[in-house]
């Protein structure tokens, strides 16, 4: 009886083991080329299945997975090398070839443009800045720490407009040390501000009664930005912040104003100036992003920066304009001087919105 059992466990072990093979087993070595597709059983004859598009060469190494997380997050494969330079040499080549179908070569421009977003957003949120040896670090730390000083002030009257009898002296000297603090924080942003140590903040220059001349027609929109009006330090960090959760609204605000220029000529849509916008974008978006960094930095990095910036703009819309619509000089010329007051515009209506949605 016992032999019995035992050949049967036997048997249900070689059973269970052959059946566990066929589930598990493997699809095949690092880059062994399969012949029939392991995704729907068709026969291969290429790099691709013809029938779902399943690669036939498998990987099963941890460095291929690494390679997937960057394809599959950012993109970050030969498409995006063939990119990178002709957007920024070269942009009126690639938005002509992107438009025109040759697609598989080059990064999607709305990708391009998010992940420039992202990037942007990350680096200017966590890159370090030198507060000892930069005025612009020294201006921000100081700008944030007078946001959390009128933070701490506004809480203190709260409780002190909440607090019982007995308790409204205590309330009160801490409503009049949170704003003595308050008030020394504006001092320090002056005194970096200004080498003279004039003591000006953001409240100057809005004025100290801005917040009474608001007068939309709207009730409770009034109401809103009369509260941010309190502490607009922190106003203008979370309208920084906004930017970034609203930038694609940059896409649809400028489309009209690119497809202005061509509305009497034949043979263009509305997708390709979508293209057209997304690759300007990604491109003044880099230089943003130095930008922003070479001035934390500081030095002649940022100097030269800032004397780059007013000509690469300009100069990288007019040859995307003549490269990508095949325009002659003088017509590209002069539809890159619009589009510069166009941007303008677009920027103004750009930042209103973003006001009001952060409102």
């Amino acid at each position: 009886m016992v032999d019995v059992d035992a050949a049967g466990v036997v048997a249900g072990a070689v059973h269970g083991g052959g059946l566990g093979s066929s589930v598990e087993r493997p699809a095949g070595k690092a880059g062994e080329v399969q012949h029939v597709c392991s995704d729907c059983g068709a026969e291969v004859h290429g790099r691709f299945c013809s029938n779902c598009g399943q690669a036939a060469h498998l990987h099963r190494t941890l460095a291929h997975l690494g390679e997937e997380v960057l394809h599959g997050v950012m993109h970050f494969d030969s498409r995006f090398w063939r990119t990178v330079p002709l957007l920024a040499f070269r942009p009126g080549r690639l938005t002509r070839e992107w438009v025109h179908g040759r697609r598989t070569r080059y990064v999607s421009p709305l990708a391009m443009f998010l992940f420039t977003m992202f990037v942007l957003f990350m680096g200017l949120s966590y890159f370090p800045v030198d507060g000892a040896n930069n005025v612009v670090g020294q201006q921000a730390l100081a700008t944030a720490d007078l946001a959390r000083k009128n933070t701490e002030l506004a809480n203190a009257e709260v409780a002190l407009g909440n607090a019982a009898p007995e308790a409204k002296a205590a309330a009160q000297a801490r409503v009049d040390a949170a704003r003595a603090a308050a008030e020394k924080a504006g001092e320090e942003i002056g005194n970096v501000t200004s080498p003279n140590r004039v003591k000006t903040n953001i409240r100057t220059v809005i004025g100290e009664d801005a917040g009474e001349a608001v007068n939309t027609g709207n009730k409770k929109l009034d109401e809103k930005i009369r509260h941010k009006l309190e502490n607009p330090e922190l106003a203008l960090y979370k309208l920084q912040q906004a930017f970034y959760k609203f930038s694609f609204l940059l896409i649809p605000i400028s489309i009209p104003f690119v497809a202005s220029l061509f509305m009497w000529k034949r043979g263009f849509t509305l997708y390709d100036h979508g293209v057209f916008v997304l690759y300007s974008l990604t491109f003044i978006s880099w230089l943003v992003m130095a930008l922003a960094i070479g001035t934390r930095i500081g030095g002649i990095f940022s100097a030269l920066l800032w004397m780059t910036l007013p000509f690469a703009i300009p100069a990288h819309m007019y040859y995307q304009l003549k490269g990508a619509y095949g325009l002659r000089t003088f017509s590209a010329l002069w539809r890159t001087w619009f589009l510069l007051w166009f941007c303008t515009f677009a920027l103004l209506l750009f930042v209103m919105a973003v006001t009001l949605l952060s409102a």
